[in-house]
């Protein structure tokens, strides 16, 4: 991890990922591509077999000098003209014959982005576990806490009766899809670039394909029908990939954000020594995973735009639309690998507040269960009567600060239509919850 991230890092990233994107890494595996590169031309017969051994010895990313090759990049422009004549003068101290193979028939951008494709393989593995652990935590809360009942609120305001099983199962749904989506990124986004200067490959005449294919085995990577040097919607998709896991994360942290608000406390999140206290405030609790999550699916979407925005890219090459990639793809990476970290620890430590969400659902005297009596009443009165009967006593409970429930046993209009006994169901905590537990079983089921 990068020093500028070395204060932040432990809140924002996570330490399996954020090393896999420093720049050694990023050394190491420009240079592993380049030790593939040589092992599949030596098997093709395009270089000597005697040429293989001392390309691979140098393919050792402790060999070099971060700050000499730093110092190249800037003059040349890429990472990958500096390490090429590096590797090449370390490979002609042990064999000077070898050292014209170095790179043969290879542009920079092959080894750049099939070392990127190598980087985000790895972090891909590790996100997709990591959320498969997630998947398997709210699997489990929305399996437990299925006939958990609590206010579902929209635009912020009560609304009718939920349970946290259900609102547990929308945050397991869109997870789910996101398993999807990152698990298609193998087949045609982590593919190989092996092109050479202008994507003909004529630097090795009619040996191409064969070389393609055999370096793709070394790296265990798919081949593309052709390189992809200036078309870059499988970075934009890469990017979208982990920008919508980011937003998922987002939205569930948001979500568990507002449930920890001191006049709700329906939930919180784990506590721990020292986690979610305030340097002014003795008595507070504030959330920490959940707000690094926010931070991150706040951040993510303007780093996205800049790979859309980088698409265009001009005839072969691009003139630095690619480049702006850099930088932005192991952000977006990071930012959701650390987002998925955080989340992962509150949703697997946290605390519901059973017995006031329960409280809640009674709190604003009984108005949570207005459509429950409405739609009940319009069988017999219509749809609209009904609508406007319930709307008029809801009022009025308001006005008075009466239960919805007294209001109506007043009315003339709705005791004829329903007994002491039947409005009174209408008003139990699980008379209304429709189709919630067939949705989380549907959830499930697609696990």
């Amino acid at each position: 991890m990068r020093d500028s991230h070395a204060l932040l890092g432990s809140l924002f990233g996570d330490p399996e990922v954020d090393a896999l994107f420093t720049d050694a890494a990023r050394l190491q595996a420009m240079l592993d591509v380049e030790a593939a590169l040589a092992r599949a031309q030596a098997l093709c017969g395009v270089i000597p077999a005697e040429a293989l051994a001392p390309i691979q010895a140098a393919c050792k990313a402790e060999l070099y000098s971060m700050d000499a090759l730093a110092a190249g990049t800037a003059l040349g422009g890429n990472p990958a003209i500096p390490l090429v004549k590096a590797l090449t003068a370390t490979v002609r101290q042990h064999d000077a014959d070898a050292a014209r193979w170095v790179h043969w028939g290879a542009t920079s951008q092959d080894i750049i982005d099939s070392g990127a494709v190598l980087q985000l393989r790895a972090a891909l593995d590790h996100v997709q576990a990591r959320v498969q652990v997630l998947c398997a935590a709210l699997a489990g809360l929305a399996d437990a806490e299925r006939g958990t009942g609590l206010p579902g609120r929209t635009l912020l305001q009560q609304a009718v009766p939920v349970t946290f099983g259900l609102k547990a199962a929308g945050w397991l749904d869109a997870l789910q899809r996101s398993q999807r989506r990152l698990q298609a990124l193998r087949s045609d986004t982590l593919v190989l670039q092996f092109g050479g200067a202008a994507g003909t490959l004529a630097s090795l005449q009619t040996r191409g394909l064969e070389v393609a294919e055999a370096l793709a085995a070394e790296l265990q990577l798919p081949v593309p029908a052709l390189p992809w040097h200036a078309s870059r919607d499988r970075i934009a998709e890469l990017g979208s990939a982990f920008a919508l896991l980011t937003g998922t994360l987002g939205k569930i942290a948001t979500d568990i954000v507002l449930l920890m608000q001191s006049e709700v406390a329906e939930a919180f999140e784990p506590t721990a020594e020292g986690k979610g206290g305030s340097s002014a405030m003795p008595h507070k609790r504030n959330p920490v995973g959940c707000v690094a999550a926010i931070a991150a699916a706040t951040r993510v979407p303007g780093l996205l735009s800049t790979l859309f925005a980088a698409m265009p890219q001009p005839h072969e090459r691009a003139a630095g639309q690619w480049h702006a990639e850099w930088e932005t793809v192991p952000e977006i990476v990071r930012l959701c690998a650390g987002s998925l970290a955080q989340v992962s620890l509150v949703v697997q430590g946290l605390q519901l507040d059973r017995a006031r969400m329960l409280a809640h659902l009674d709190s604003h005297g009984g108005l949570l269960y207005a459509e429950a009596v409405a739609v009940t009443l319009a069988e017999t009165l219509g749809k609209s009567a009904a609508h406007a009967l319930v709307e008029d006593a809801s009022r009025g409970a308001l006005a008075g600060s009466r239960h919805l429930r007294e209001v109506l046993q007043e009315m003339p209009e709705v005791t004829a239509e329903l007994s002491a006994a039947q409005l009174q169901a209408l008003f139990a905590p699980d008379s209304w919850l429709g189709m919630t537990d067939a949705w989380i079983d549907r959830v499930l089921a697609r696990r």
